[in-house]
């Protein structure tokens, strides 16, 4: 069975820094309060350390 995360982005984008900005489209987070399912890698978890202020883990 593969490990999956639930993320949920919690904070605006607004004047955030366009690396940010791109990371968040990159895990597929549109607007606020969107969430995705994804499967825990090593690499969205990289993606998920450097935006840590906008998103939260559900699960």
């Amino acid at each position: 069975m593969k490990k999956i995360l639930k993320i949920q982005l919690i904070k605006s984008l607004i004047g955030k820094k366009n690396t940010h900005r791109a990371i968040i489209r990159g895990l597929g987070l549109k607007r606020i309060n969107s969430v995705r399912v994804l499967n825990d890698t090593s690499s969205i978890r990289g993606m998920i350390n450097k935006v840590s202020y906008l998103v939260k883990i559900l699960s």
